[in-house]
């Protein structure tokens, strides 16, 4: 059993910040890669950012140098820094986690924290 616990999303105003934070626990195996995705209603979920195990980063062009991933290791967590936020943020962020356990790489989501940008 694997458990995602996300917090930070809310109300924000444009132009704000928001600090987004993804806890794992329980039958973790080796996380391999954690990110975030968001899924803006009637859109399909999209990626975010991604972080590997060794700190390489992807992030989609719209949130590039805006947003900023980064990871603990030790805690297992994993947060998103989002900075000048603007309407087209607004959607459900969704914690993502890549494992390799029990020779099988598995993949887990959290329940989606909702981040609206609006004035």
């Amino acid at each position: 059993q694997v458990q995602l616990v996300e917090s930070g999303g809310g109300l924000v105003q444009p132009g704000g910040s928001l600090r987004l934070s993804c806890a794992a626990s329980g039958s973790i195996g080796s996380i391999l890669r954690m990110g975030w995705y968001r899924q803006a209603p009637g859109k399909q979920r999209e990626l975010v950012a991604t972080i590997t195990n060794s700190g390489t980063t992807v992030y989609a062009d719209s949130v590039k140098g805006r947003f900023t991933i980064s990871r603990d290791n030790a805690k297992n967590t994993v947060y998103l820094q989002t900075d000048s936020l603007n309407a087209d943020d607004t959607a459900v962020y969704y914690c993502n986690i890549k494992i390799f356990r029990g020779a099988s790489f598995r993949e887990y989501w959290g329940q989606g924290t909702q981040v609206t940008v609006s004035s």
